[in-house]
This record gives C-alpha cells, sequence and structure tokens, in this order.
C-alpha cells in the first residue's frame, strides 16, 4: 500500500466523514482551525488499488534546530481491529515523521475502552487488546487518567438520539426533567446567533473559565473555530439570554400567585377546614415566597437591560453532534438557562436525524467530591442520561528517544510556568 500525502480537501473529507471511525477532530477544516495554534495540518492516508483505506490528520508542532512533533486529535481514521492495516500504516508513518525530523507522533483515538453504567462500573464490552497491540508495535500508552491532563478528555457522557424523542427525554435524571417540565418560565430568549454573537458567547466562557479554572482561548479563537464550520454548515452558535424587564415580571408574577394560594389556605384554616395540613402547606409556601423575594431583589439589583446566561459552540459531524465549547454565567445561574440550552441543542439534533450528542468531555471520577471544580460540569452533564464514555487512552509513537526524552522533561516545566501565569493574571484581574 502507498503513503499519500497532501490528500486533496474533497477527497479526504469525503472519507473522513462517511467513515465510522470519523470525528471533527480528524475533519479537513479542524486542520484548518489548528493554524491559528501554529499547527501545521498535514493530511495523510494509504491507498490500495488507487483507493483510500485510511487516513490521518497529523497536526505539526515546530521545536526548536528543526525538531517537531505531530497530533492526530482523536484518531486516526482507521479500523484498529484490522492488525495488518495498522501495523502498515503506523510503520509508514513512523518512517515519514523520522524524514521529516518529528521526534513522535501523539494519538487519542475516540474508541471505547468498555460499557460503563452511570457510577462508572464496567458492564461490558472490553477492548483492552487494542491497547494491548498498539505497546506491541511501538506505541507508547500514557496510561488511564482520570482527570485533564492529557490533550483530550478521556470521558464524556454521550446521548443516544436515535430513538423517539420522548425516550430520549425519559432517560434523563428526574431532576432535569422537572427544571424542563417547567417550560421557559421565565420568558428567556433562546436561538441560534452567529458571528456577531460571539462577544456574548465568550461572556460565558470567560465566566466559566474564572469560576472552573479553565484556560480559555482568545476570543479570535472561538470565532475561527465557528466561521470553518459554520461555513459549511457544521457548526451552529446557540445563546440563551435574559430580558431583565421580563423577568422581573415573572418573578412578581409568581410572588402574587405564591401570595394569592396562601391567603386562599389562611381562608380554610380561618373556617377549620384541614388546619394542620394546610398550616403545613403555608409554610412551605412561605419558604418559597422568602426565596422568591430573595432572588428578586438580587435581580433588582442588575444594571443591565439584558444577560446571557449560557452559550454553547456545536460541531455536527458524521452521525454527531459535539458540545463543544460553551459557558455559563455566574449571574442569575438559578434561571437555568444552561438546561434550557442544552434541551434546545438536543432537541434540534434530533429532529435533524442526528444519532448521538456528545457532551465533549467530564473527568473519570463518577460521583466526584462537592468540592471537586469539575463537580458542577459533570454532574450537569450526567443528569442529561447519556452514556458514560470511557475512551482506550493517550499514545506517543516514539521517533527520536532522545529527542523525546528531552521533549517530555522540559516542556512540562514550560507549561506549569505558563499555567501559574496564567491563573496569577486572573487573579490580579
Amino acid at each position: 500500500m502507498e503513503l499519500v500525502i497532501d490528500i486533496p480537501k474533497e477527497e479526504y473529507e469525503s472519507f473522513v466523514e462517511k467513515s465510522p471511525y470519523g470525528h471533527f477532530m480528524q475533519s479537513y477544516y479542524f486542520g484548518q482551525i489548528r493554524k491559528y495554534k501554529n499547527f501545521i495540518p498535514h493530511y495523510v492516508g494509504l491507498r490500495n488499488n488507487k483507493k483510500l483505506v485510511c487516513v490521518a490528520l497529523l497536526l505539526e508542532k515546530k521545536l526548536l534546530m528543526g525538531y517537531s512533533y505531530y497530533y492526530c486529535p482523536r484518531g486516526y481514521v482507521i479500523d484498529f481491529n484490522n492488525h495488518e492495516l495498522v501495523k502498515d500504516f503506523t510503520e509508514q508513518l513512523k518512517f515519514y515523521a523520522k524524514k521529516n525530523k518529528a521526534i513522535f507522533i501523539k494519538l487519542d483515538p475516540a474508541i471505547k475502552l468498555h460499557d460503563l453504567d452511570p457510577e462508572g462500573n464496567v458492564i461490558g464490552n472490553d477492548n483492552t487488546e487494542i491497547v494491548n497491540y498498539l505497546k506491541s508495535i511501538g506505541y507508547k500508552h500514557l496510561g488511564y487518567n482520570l482527570g485533564f491532563e492529557r490533550e483530550q478528555p478521556r470521558f464524556t457522557f454521550r446521548i443516544d438520539l436515535d430513538k423517539p424523542f420522548d425516550e430520549v427525554y425519559s432517560n434523563m435524571h428526574p431532576t432535569t426533567r422537572k427544571i424542563l417540565n417547567k417550560g421557559n418560565q421565565y420568558d428567556l430568549d433562546v436561538y441560534k446567533g452567529n458571528i456577531k454573537d460571539m462577544n456574548d458567547f465568550y461572556i460565558t466562557m470567560s465566566e466559566t473559565s474564572k469560576r472552573e479554572g479553565i484556560i480559555q482561548a482568545p476570543i479570535d479563537y472561538y470565532k475561527t473555530f465557528y466561521k470553518e464550520f459554520n461555513d459549511v454548515g457544521m457548526s451552529d452558535l446557540y445563546i440563551v439570554k435574559a430580558n431583565i424587564k421580563k423577568v422581573k415580571a415573572s418573578f412578581n408574577n409568581k410572588i402574587k400567585e405564591v401570595k394569592s394560594t396562601i391567603d386562599t389556605l389562611n381562608d380554610k384554616i380561618v373556617k377549620g377546614k384541614d388546619v394542620e395540613k394546610n398550616q403545613n402547606k403555608i409554610n412551605d409556601l412561605e419558604k418559597q415566597l422568602d426565596k422568591l423575594k430573595t432572588m428578586l431583589s438580587n435581580i433588582n439589583n442588575i444594571k443591565e437591560k439584558e444577560i446571557v446566561l449560557s452559550s454553547i459552540i456545536t460541531v455536527k459531524y458524521g452521525d454527531k453532534v459535539w458540545t463543544v465549547h460553551g459557558g455559563n454565567n455566574s449571574k442569575l445561574m438559578e434561571l437555568n438557562g444552561n438546561y434550557l440550552c442544552y434541551y434546545t441543542i438536543m432537541r434540534d439534533a434530533h429532529e435533524e436525524g442526528y444519532k448521538c450528542m456528545d457532551c465533549f468531555g467530564t473527568c473519570g471520577y463518577a460521583n466526584p467530591d462537592k468540592n471537586n471544580p469539575i463537580y458542577g460540569i459533570h454532574s450537569f452533564k450526567k443528569r442529561l442520561g447519556g452514556e458514560y464514555t470511557e475512551f482506550i487512552g493517550e499514545f506517543d509513537l516514539i521517533t527520536n528517544k532522545y529527542m523525546y526524552f528531552m521533549f517530555k522533561t522540559l516542556i512540562p516545566i514550560y507549561r506549569k510556568i505558563k499555567r501559574n501565569k496564567s491563573i496569577s493574571k486572573k487573579d490580579e484581574d
């Protein structure tokens, strides 16, 4: 078989999108996006009798002295159970990397390790054979990490949309259904935005970054990401906004309703009807009333006419939709704009015929402690009712042992310094 480099866009993209092993991070468009972060995309593959049988997006990162490394995000686009094909591709890629002074090739295939229940217990299927085979032909497995130490999260939640939507909805956690059953009770504005809404999107990204300790990219990167996919109909930007005047009206109406109910129950007590039962109801309603008044007081202190509550950039590729970049405002989180946003994405994806929604990353702690920064995100995604999914992990195919050792020794120090500077800057802000 022949190694092909610089595969034409149309041929490459057709193969990836139609492949059962395809992923948006292996698409032609993602390679163009990563140029923003100084990666050079290489679109390579194997041809057998002039027909592509596997491909890979290799993102080249230049290092000192002419060296580089390649990163193949969520790839290769290949049947990893076809050992002969994997070995042939590996040998040819290794030769290609050495020739171009790449010291290693990194990959983190989107292959499920095994089936998990929501509590993280293994309940079936096992792909450790793929891990062992890759190790046997020279790949270094970087372990089964539980956090975010690697290039991509090793865990995610995937929601099966290939069923009636009523069934999809019923699989959600009762808490989620309880929130959604109330509908859009605060008259929030939920819509698909465009590039003009990117500043609103970035507000939620910045808020989430501060709250969760996540490093965010500059706004121009998200603009590039959205535009590259949106121009070919593969991305949407979902926005949820609160019109403060409408929200105030909603709370005032709720307060009136609760007060009216309390008055009705008091009348029943005066008449001696179910005194104890009605008094208990009043006690609960008074607590609810106090909470509503507190929330309204907080809303009255908001000077803005409207606030963006939640926003998400999605990618639609193959038969899946990914909720890739997004966040939530720290203000008015009690309005549950994030639930409404995800529900709308899920509903739209189902109506458009996609079979799966990938929530794009979580941790490997099935029940993280409430003090863990990931607790809120993990719990929220878990309550959407998706399958807790664990991938096989990250691998390095080493082509220059000495330079690889130097890279692995020095780069972590550099990244730690960079992260500490970023955290210090946020603290100053």
